[in-house]
């Protein structure tokens, strides 16, 4: 049979759980519970006709408890479902029913001491841990491997275990209720092992009841170049261990950046103040400026005013996962002198009614400033 015909022959979704379109999603929600707890096959043991309808019911609920599923499917109908209209209908598994759906029956379930809805025992992961890292900027630029030290909780050595007695190692415990539907087991985590199935059965001093116990320990985090202030790494694995044997936690590492001397940082870009005196602003000069990795000489044209931005390009921070660098920005200041001598005082009073002393941005006289620069030196 072709999909489109078995899209034909399937039932209406709203008929199968028997609400009407306009029904809202309490409702949608009640009417699937109703026909679970109805059809579960733990309640009707080798019943096919009763599993089929529970899935349908399973099925039907998937795509209307869900808004853009429900949408499509009140447009299109079934065809407008493809692939993902629900758990594929006959050919679905009841796990999936249980893992998806397992909160709509406020828990595991099974009637007549069947197991279609028990779970097994829990694996519990560890904690993350926290810590914080304060990185140079040339730390951040070129990327550092750190060796951190850190407290973490670890399994402790010579611990052994056994199965729970309380569960028999499932991890879950039943209470049998009696409903006018007949009998209902409802399951929970076990307190005993907190559903993890075992309990320790030989120990050691200062070893907490769940197997782990505090060390400090040493941990290589490599981080990459370009990370920025507030930046949280993760690193997978290297958090707490997990108790009774299970998974460890993530490290996560949060970035903290050094200030600098001479640099203020802004993304990848590198920020720096060059102070130039009035001679060498006007008369153009070479300067060496810093870098990350050491200096680099930069010229300063005639004329340079202040405020004026020079650009390294490719002298900056890395950025994050990419190939780009980002540049260093020279930002221009020329200063002006607070105290002058006498005899400076004299010459700039003499020269201030010159008409070089305002040049023409036009003009090429220098004879002015170089009768400064001559007067200074």
């Amino acid at each position: 049979m072709s999909s489109e015909a078995k899209n034909m022959s399937k039932r209406d979704y709203y008929e199968v759980l028997g609400v009407e379109k306009n029904a809202g999603a309490d409702e949608i929600k009640k009417a699937y519970r109703k026909l679970a707890i109805k059809f579960h096959p733990d309640k009707n043991p080798g019943d096919s006709s009763a599993e089929d309808k529970f899935k349908d019911a399973a099925e039907a609920y998937e795509v209307l408890s869900n808004a853009e599923k429900k949408a499509k499917y009140d447009r299109f109908g079934h065809a407008g479902m493809g692939n993902s209209g629900g758990f594929s209908g006959q050919g679905m598994n009841m796990e999936d029913i249980f893992e998806n759906f397992g909160d709509i029956f406020g828990g595991a379930f099974n009637f007549g001491g069947g197991g279609g809805g028990s779970r097994g025992a829990s694996v519990r992961r560890g904690s993350n841990l926290r810590v914080r890292v304060k990185l140079t900027l040339e730390e951040i630029a070129n990327g550092v491997e750190k060796k951190l030290k850190v407290n973490k909780l670890v399994q402790a050595e010579g611990i052994e275990y056994k199965s729970c007695g309380t569960c028999g190692g499932s991890g879950r415990v039943m209470r049998v209720t009696q409903t006018f539907l007949g009998q209902m087991q409802t399951a929970s985590a076990c307190n005993t092992c907190s559903g993890t199935g075992k309990v320790i059965s030989k120990s050691k001093a200062g070893v907490m009841p769940d197997g782990l116990e505090r060390q400090e320990t040493v941990i290589t985090v490599e981080i990459p170049a370009g990370v920025e202030e507030g930046m949280q790494l993760s690193v997978r694995g290297k958090g707490n261990d997990g108790p009774m044997g299970g998974p460890s936690g993530d490290l996560l590492v949060l970035i903290e950046e050094a200030g600098h001397e001479q640099f203020v940082r802004d993304g990848a870009n590198l920020h720096h103040d060059l102070h130039l005196n009035f001679a060498d602003a006007t008369l153009g000069t070479s300067k060496e400026v810093p870098t990350l990795g050491g200096k680099a000489k930069i010229k300063i044209a005639p004329g340079t005013q202040s405020g004026k931005t020079l650009r390294l390009k490719g002298k900056g921070i890395p950025v994050l996962n990419s190939y780009e660098k980002g540049d260093i920005l020279i930002h221009i200041n020329v200063w002006t002198p607070q105290h002058l001598s006498k005899e400076e005082k004299t010459f700039l009073e003499k020269m201030k009614d010159s008409e070089n002393f305002i040049p023409d941005p036009q003009s090429t006289d220098k004879s002015f400033f170089n009768r400064m620069k001559e007067f200074f030196s």
